[in-house]
């Protein structure tokens, strides 16, 4: 989904020599969607890929979020024109995408989880799962009721190990109760890691400044037990180059690292955001269903990272089918339960006036 572009155009050529450097140090696993680019991410797989070397060479993962279509035929029919977009008869690892919330329900309601049992069965899929954003207990949840899947993509990072809202390490718990393997999405936090703040940076530059700040990252959520594959959306040639100079010749986070880690981690938690637990008592009594404990979470990123592009992004995903912060009707029941005292309502006219304003990313 962070593929190069030249105006609207994936960057074919650029993308080429990325995927010859990755390919050539031993890598060999795409990850795409029917939903990135519009098709455009599929389509590039295509020529950069699919038609310059052998089948047996590459893996293929794709996803279908079944929430932006209105008919169970239209769900399934992603399979499909994924298919054809990539220039495939099957895929090696095919996703429902985006699990969470009350996106869930949609893969329920049009009998996904069936089809993507009948997809294996037929050798259209030879590996199926899921992708999730969502609490350890969502995940608990879903692995209990669909033990048939064969593995589950989540966010994990440094970051988010002990996250309230993420909660990246209890949902790596989850995963191995179950014994279902994991690939890792945003081990950067969609490239956040890579530049952090500058006391992080400081942090990290003071135990080893001959390393990338990007290498922390990755190597930490690689470093987990249970890992299929850890996913960084490179979009540069030069980020290419020093993500395979040391995932080639990989070496585990050591004992005498993590230390460093849990500095940079507390380094983060000492600026300035909006706080927050994962008591989600003011969710009991909104009357407009606002996911306010996500809302802060999505504006976090500006505030922390000022990264306004990544706060929206992951904004727009967590109000999915609910009401925004814009919606607010400011009855202060949120902030009557409120253990922190949290000026909920304020917060939410300052979310509203940054994110809210923005085009939706799922606008047509």
């Amino acid at each position: 989904m962070r593929l190069p572009f030249i105006g609207d155009n994936v960057d074919i050529t650029q993308t080429r020599v990325m995927v010859d450097l990755f390919m050539a140090n031993g890598f060999s696993y795409f990850d795409t969607s029917w939903g990135y680019m519009g098709g455009k991410s599929e389509e590039a797989l295509k020529t950069t890929v699919v038609e310059r070397y052998p089948r047996n060479s590459f893996q293929i993962a794709t996803k279908c979020p079944v929430f932006v279509v209105k008919t169970a035929e239209e769900a399934k029919a992603m399979i499909w024109t994924s298919l054809k977009r990539l220039g495939l008869d099957y895929v090696d690892f095919y996703l429902l995408h985006n699990l969470g919330g009350s996106r869930t329900q949609f893969f329920d309601d049009y009998g996904m989880w069936e089809y993507l049992r009948e997809l294996k069965d037929k050798g259209v899929a030879k590996h199926i799962g899921f992708s999730m954003h969502d609490t350890a207990e969502a995940l608990d949840n879903l692995l209990t009721a669909h033990p048939e899947v064969e593995f589950v993509q989540f966010q994990l990072n440094y970051d988010d190990w002990e996250s309230p809202s993420i909660q990246a390490r209890q949902c790596h718990a989850v995963a191995k109760k179950h014994q279902k393997p994991i690939v890792v999405m945003e081990p950067l936090k969609g490239g956040l890691l890579a530049n952090p703040p500058e006391s992080v940076r400081r942090v990290f530059e003071e135990a080893n400044p001959k390393v990338s700040l990007a290498s922390w990252g990755l190597r930490f959520a690689a470093s987990q037990e249970n890992i299929i594959t850890v996913l960084s959306g490179m979009s540069t040639i030069d980020q290419m180059r020093d993500n395979v100079s040391f995932m080639a010749n990989f070496k585990p986070i050591a004992p005498d690292e993590m230390p460093v880690i849990e500095r940079a981690r507390l380094a983060i938690s000492k600026i300035s955001s909006i706080p927050r637990t994962g008591c989600e008592y003011c969710l009991e009594g909104c009357p407009q269903n606002i996911p306010i404990p996500k809302v802060f979470g999505a504006y976090n990123r500006k505030l922390v990272y000022n990264d306004l592009e990544a706060a929206h992004m992951q904004y727009m995903v967590d109000v999915l089918n609910k009401d925004k912060a814009k919606d607010c009707v400011a009855c202060e029941a949120c902030e009557k339960v409120c253990p922190q005292r949290i000026g909920i309502v304020e917060n939410l006219k300052l979310i509203a006036q940054h994110l809210d304003t923005l085009p939706s990313i799922f606008d047509d």
